[in-house]
């Protein structure tokens, strides 16, 4: 990184690894140096070995591939075989291409690990048509224009006590007391979830898309399928509950009467139940951290910003572009496909990176790797997905970052990063659990 990282006097202790990820025969050890993509065998290249994420280290990598073999396959991984499209124009191709790319869970879901155990059945993120669009409708009002507008004052609300709350000043977790909190609450809003129990639907985010990561689930699959299965006890009640009330606006009253969800069976209601928790979860959490990494990195845009604050709703855009909070989704070829020379066959895992098409040469006008909060091309980012499953809640992620930076400007002069964050152990989530700052004021 840059040496132009802000850094202050004061340091926020980072928290202490007590285990280790789960190995794999030629993956790095935790902490081990990641080495170089140049001194790799092309054909090595396993872009599912979590270490170099948790380093930031995989980007010589992709833009290894995007240059060298742009549809690159993967014979051996944690998760069997799998081919890796790493440009912009070929992501959005096979994301538009429905009709021969599957994201049904009988065949393993949207995750290069497959569904596990079948104890998460489809959502509609993990449906094909017709099945996809009839449930996606169902749950679209939740995040619909009109509802934006009734959750606007409230959003600005949180988001207005959750900052004057802070220890201006003094160090403190800005992934903890900002990122996830306002998550959580906006997340417990849509379910009509006790707010008092708001960091449950955080943690099943964190359990559902780590279930390897010693430092999230340390007792591996075994702790997955518990926190999920109370998951599911949890929601069941409520969808139940809900069937028997007046129709409402939340998700779990659309879900309860929707004529195309309301007799789902308990594994189905979880999937759509995961689906929309880490759908509210990832995006917004990430990107609120991501950008205060991402302008601490970038002094110049920071500056940029302060001096312009109508460049806010590029900026959430690029902000999301240049984090991409989902590193990747997976399809199946349901026929044998050719691109660049390389034969996909029926049956094969693909996985979609679209934090690679977010950083490709070929197709942004601007270096990729730069934050440029003034991005012409900064809505082009792939970060929601393409096609009939994009992000259905997109708007309503924009929104929550939009009011965060506008009420950020209002009252603190700089929001300093003191220090490297940590990052969560993942190859799907590109997330953060630690970003130590310091708040100035005005």
């Amino acid at each position: 990184m840059p040496d132009t990282l802000y850094r202050g006097s004061k340091t926020l202790e980072r928290p202490v690894i007590s285990y280790r990820q789960p190995s794999y025969p030629g993956y790095l050890e935790r902490g081990d140096p990641v080495p170089p993509a140049s001194t790799l065998d092309l054909e090595a290249i396993d872009l599912a070995d979590v270490e170099p994420w948790r380093q930031d280290k995989m980007w010589d990598r992709f833009e290894r591939l995007r240059k060298e073999d742009p549809v690159h396959y993967t014979p051996d991984s944690i998760f069997g075989p799998y081919w890796s499209i790493t440009r912009h124009r070929d992501i959005v191709a096979v994301d538009s291409d429905h009709k021969r790319f599957s994201s049904d869970s009988s065949l393993g879901g949207i995750t290069l690990s497959d569904m596990a155990d079948g104890m998460v059945s489809r959502s509609f993120i993990s449906s094909d048509e017709p099945v996809h669009s009839a449930q996606r409708k169902v749950a679209q009002p939740a995040v619909a224009p009109t509802a934006l507008r009734d959750y606007e004052p409230l959003i600005r609300q949180r988001t207005q006590a959750v900052l004057d709350g802070l220890p201006v000043g003094e160090p403190f977790d800005w992934v903890d007391r900002v990122s996830i909190e306002l998550t959580a609450m906006m997340l417990a809003t849509l379910f009509n979830y006790p707010q008092e129990r708001r960091r449950e639907l955080t943690r099943w985010s964190d359990v559902t898309t780590n279930p390897t990561d010693p430092d999230i689930c340390p007792g591996g699959m075994e702790q997955w399928r518990e926190e999920l299965t109370q998951c599911a006890h949890v929601f069941w009640e409520i969808y139940q509950g809900r069937k028997n009330a007046e129709p409402a606006g939340d998700l779990m009253s659309l879900l309860a009467h929707g004529e195309a969800t309301k007799n789902m069976d308990p594994r189905e209601l979880l999937g759509n139940v995961i689906l929309l928790i880490v759908g509210g979860n990832d995006t917004t959490r990430n990107s609120m951290s991501g950008g205060v990494y991402a302008l601490n990195k970038f002094p110049d845009q920071y500056a940029k910003l302060k001096a312009d604050h109508s460049l806010i709703p590029n900026m959430v855009s690029e902000i999301i572009r240049w984090q991409t909070p989902l590193a990747y989704m997976r399809r199946t070829a349901l026929e044998d496909v050719e691109m660049h020379g390389k034969l996909i066959r029926k049956g094969d895992k693909v996985a979609m990176w679209y934090v690679s098409g977010n950083r490709d040469e070929s197709f942004w006008d601007e270096d990729p790797n730069q934050l440029i909060i003034d991005r012409k091309q900064a809505r082009n980012h792939v970060s929601f997905g393409f096609g009939i499953h994009r992000c259905v809640g997109n708007r309503l992620a924009e929104l929550q970052l939009r009011i965060l930076w506008e009420e950020i400007l209002a009252r603190f002069e700089h929001v300093e990063v003191l220090d490297e964050p940590s990052r969560v152990s993942s190859s799907f989530v590109k997330g953060y659990s630690w970003l130590p700052v310091v708040c100035h004021p005005r």
